[in-house]
């Protein structure tokens, strides 16, 4: 049995793919303090201690409470740039190659933002990293789905404009009494206009919402969808159409979607041949970035150096890179697994 210090080091020095990662959850009480002094905002904590105290939830919409209020300081194209700096720069010492990341532009239009302030601040700092660390990048535009369908329609017509800067479109936030019917049109417009789609969808929700994501928005990928197990007939088209599941295992265990690490479904999925990926959703809240998620689900589920390979692969080949890209990537992850 490998001793613990080789195994990180065997996962960091595997190149890895992140695809589900929310910008504004990688926000760290320190940054986000840092930023509230800039703007003059007044925190409801009283320091950086007790805002990552605060960070214990009792479900989706407890941690949503208190991200949307962290999302306040997020003013101007600085700020949301050395929040996607800073994320880089972690990914990069974890041994990340590609990014696909999220945000959420409705919840700072809504609060007078420019939505050029938001992608552009972001796009700067992704430019940077791909010269300095070579790491790749895809953005994606995620709609609130606790908000109207009018409301995700009008922000994809602002966001348009500037579609050059995005790769697909997304459907976050609160799942439960949201089900991806309501956002139909607005999918099939993002569709029209060039923009694939993926969806949050079984996490909360039942599994008809992964049905729903899949028949009705035509995503290519399902983000989370542990309760895909819930339906066997779902399972075996996720393995059969290879659907990427991009599973947050530490985000599911803060949330009580499990109660323990040792209860996750990952492995359970991983050997009925679905293509799950490990990410890390919104670490700054969760207690780790997508390093402590391979980690955490290596020791709690008992994953081999082969299993962790075959995750790193999926990460890979759920990705949206190019097809020459993915092999070259799935090259060195082969010869990382059998060094």
């Amino acid at each position: 049995m490998c001793s613990a210090t080789s195994t990180e080091e065997f996962i960091r020095a595997l190149p890895k793919a992140e695809l589900h990662v929310h910008i504004e959850g990688t926000l760290e009480p320190e940054l986000a303090f840092e930023l509230a002094a800039k703007h003059g905002v007044k925190l409801p904590y009283a320091n950086v201690e007790e805002l990552r105290r605060a960070y214990q939830f009792k479900d989706l919409q407890s941690f949503l409470d208190i991200y949307y209020a962290g999302s306040e300081v997020l003013r101007d194209r600085e700020d949301f740039y050395r929040l996607t700096r800073a994320y880089l720069e972690k990914a990069h010492a974890q041994g990340v190659v590609h990014v696909e990341i999220f945000f959420d532009p409705q919840a700072h239009t809504a609060r007078g933002v420019a939505l050029p302030a938001v992608l552009d601040g972001m796009r700067q700092a992704l430019l940077e990293a791909q010269t300095k660390f070579g790491i790749t990048f895809r953005l994606i535009m995620c709609f609130l789905r606790h908000l109207s369908a009018a409301d995700a329609m009008l922000t994809l017509e602002q966001a348009l404009p500037h579609k050059s800067m995005l790769a697909a479109v997304g459907l976050d936030s609160s799942e439960s009494g949201h089900p991806p019917e309501k956002f139909d049109e607005v999918f099939a417009r993002a569709r029209q206009a060039g923009l694939p789609g993926v969806a949050h969808a079984g996490e909360e929700g039942p599994p008809d919402y992964i049905h729903a994501a899949l028949d009705t928005l035509q995503v290519f990928r399902i983000d989370h969808g542990v309760r895909c197990e819930e339906d066997e007939a779902l399972m075996q088209r996720l393995a059969r159409e290879r659907v990427p599941l991009t599973m947050c295992p530490l985000s599911n265990v803060k949330l009580k979607v499990f109660d323990a690490i040792e209860s996750h479904n990952l492995k359970r999925l991983l050997e009925r041949g679905l293509c799950v990926t490990v990410n890390s959703d919104d670490p700054a809240y969760f207690g780790g970035y997508l390093l402590e998620n391979y980690l955490a689900v290596q020791q709690g589920l008992g994953l081999s150096r082969a299993e962790l390979a075959t995750l790193a692969r999926n990460s890979i080949e759920a990705s949206m890179l190019a097809s020459a890209d993915k092999q070259r990537w799935l090259a060195a992850i082969d010869a990382r697994a059998l060094a």
